[in-house]
């Protein structure tokens, strides 16, 4: 049966082709020496681009040569054995047939025209948000148009390293596939695919065209959920720290990190170092009751949970009160220790009656009970563990002044120019301000602090601490005395006599200085001069003196 409807061009070029060839051929002429040429031989051109064909035969009587195409084409000159043709619009293969005769021979000659056109899209398939690292990942790339196929291949890259490389193929639009294990070092890199159309064959270049890259992630999340640290019990309306923490994960710094008490969501602090993540924040229970903690870490679609239950109590106390904080000695003080109910309290070691009961201790204050601290303990028993909270306070107890009379000596026995400390301490709430004056002069002795004894200081002396609350004296007899005359005497005698040694040394070594400086020389006394002039002679002669 013939098919309906028109024929494609290229059945058409194909028809032409066999039908001059089987018929329209004269008997004898396969043996012909004449050739018919076609220019150019098998030209590969851009697809819609125009072209100029040559057609030719190497007879001086060619004649009637011809071009049969299916594309457009006009004549654009002829000559002797020859016809040029323009053909438009060029947009896939096809072949030409030029024809001719040569001395009432028919000739025919072929030429196949080879269409080139780069892929009108090359795109690689959209990436996961996620890749697990470990999972095998396939890069599709898709390349629409494009051709010749047989010369066309798709390359696929990450960044610039080949990851692969196959033909286009013949399907509309072609796929390439490569498969790919994900590591961490895949996070965050390009990939992309990339066509190569060779032509240099042809005597043309290598046409690549790439896709737009595409971003990859990778993470890696531990089956172990996160460690979640929080107090086992907490009290109403006071705040306490959670911590999340996760390891084993990546990208740790990309990582989704929840808390909530409850329904109410908690601010945390989110910090990561190398594969841990941990989230830190304030938590407080609001009412009594158990509360529940979750944290939730969420990466690459993944999520690990942990939750742990909390148990919040109200702890009231306790309260340790003072009827007096600042009790006048010799009054009644009472000193009350309470809490909340279910609490049992102890004060300075004594339980309360009963749990939620008071403690009491009364006392009459005295001098020994200023500054004396009192201690209570609260104890509350939370789902069979014991919580305990402690207390404490100090008593101030007014009296007036009081001299130490231990550390204060009533007499003193002290030798003249040696140093000493006046020892005297005093007592009192307030604090009492302590000073010794001796009797009749008023001289004002250093307390507590080295000085130096005089003769002078012999004597009595009333030593008063004084402040808002009264007054103490106290009476101080000191004796100083004085060093022994017959040892004074002796030194004082020592001394004079190595003064009158060491003059005596000092003009002994002038005058032997002064000798052994001066020359030697040798005087006559003359008995007519009562003056005795000197005169000196010669050094080498000795020494004579006359006398009358």
């Amino acid at each position: 049966m013939m098919p309906s409807g028109p024929l494609p061009r290229a059945c058409w070029t194909s028809f032409i082709s066999l039908l001059l060839v089987c018929c329209l051929l004269p008997p004898g002429t396969q043996g012909q020496e004449f050739q018919l040429r076609v220019e150019p031989q098998n030209p590969v051109v851009p697809a819609g681009e125009s072209l100029l064909v040559n057609c030719s035969i190497d007879c001086p009587s060619a004649e009637l040569i011809s071009l049969e195409t299916s594309l457009l084409k006009e004549s654009v000159g002829s000559g002797l054995s020859w016809a040029a043709f323009h053909l438009s619009n060029v947009t896939g293969d096809t072949q030409l047939l030029c024809s001719g005769f040569c001395n009432g021979s028919q000739m025919i000659g072929f030429s196949n025209i080879t269409v080139y056109r780069f892929p009108e899209r090359v795109e690689l398939a959209p990436l996961p948000p996620w890749q697990p690292v470990g999972r095998r990942l396939i890069l599709r790339c898709m390349v629409s148009g494009g051709a010749p196929r047989d010369h066309l291949t798709v390359v696929l890259l990450r960044e610039e390293k080949e990851l692969g490389r196959q033909p286009a193929g013949k399907g509309e639009p072609a796929e390439v596939t490569v498969t790919v294990l994900a590591t961490r070092d895949d996070h965050g890199a390009n990939f992309s695919c990339r066509t190569e159309l060779d032509l240099q064959s042809q005597g043309l270049g290598l046409y690549q065209n790439s896709s737009a890259p595409r971003k990859l992630r990778t993470f890696a999340m531990p089956m172990i959920p996160p460690r979640l640290v929080v107090p086992r019990f907490s009290e109403v309306g006071t705040s306490w720290t959670v911590d999340c923490t996760l390891d084993g994960l990546f990208p740790a710094s990309e990582a989704q990190v929840q808390l909530a008490l409850g329904d109410q969501m908690l601010n945390a602090t989110v910090v990561s170092h190398a594969d841990t993540l941990t989230a830190t924040a304030r938590a407080k229970a609001e009412q009594e009751g158990t509360q529940e903690i979750v944290c939730n870490v969420t990466l690459g679609g993944e999520s690990r949970e942990t939750r742990e239950n909390v148990k919040a109590h109200s702890f009231q106390g306790p309260n340790l009160t003072l009827s007096e904080p600042n009790a006048t000695e010799g009054t009644t003080v009472t000193v009350t220790c309470a809490a909340g109910p279910r609490v049992q309290v102890t004060l300075d070691g004594v339980p309360a009656a009963a749990p939620g009961q008071p403690a009491h201790l009364q006392l009459n204050a005295t001098a020994k009970d200023d500054r004396r601290t009192f201690f209570c303990n609260a104890a509350l028993e939370v789902h069979g563990v014991i919580l305990h909270r402690n207390r404490s306070v100090q008593l101030r107890v007014l009296y007036g002044p009081k001299i130490d009379r231990a550390k204060c000596p009533q007499r003193l026995t002290w030798k003249d120019r040696t140093m000493h400390i006046l020892q005297c301490q005093a007592r009192g709430n307030p604090n009492p301000k302590l000073q010794c004056l001796q009797e009749g002069s008023m001289f004002k002795l250093p307390v507590g602090i080295p000085f130096l004894v005089r003769l002078n200081y012999s004597g009595t002396y009333y030593c008063q601490a004084a402040s808002s609350r009264g007054t103490d004296i106290l009476t101080v007899m000191m004796d100083v005395q004085g060093r022994n005359p017959i040892a004074t005497t002796i030194v004082s005698i020592a001394l004079g006599v190595l003064t009158i040694l060491g003059l005596v040394i000092f003009v002994a070594a002038l005058l032997y200085v002064f000798g052994v400086q001066k020359r030697r020389d040798i005087y006559h006394v003359r008995q007519s001069s009562t003056r005795l002039p000197l005169a000196p002679k010669q050094p080498d002669e000795a020494v004579a003196v006359e006398l009358s």
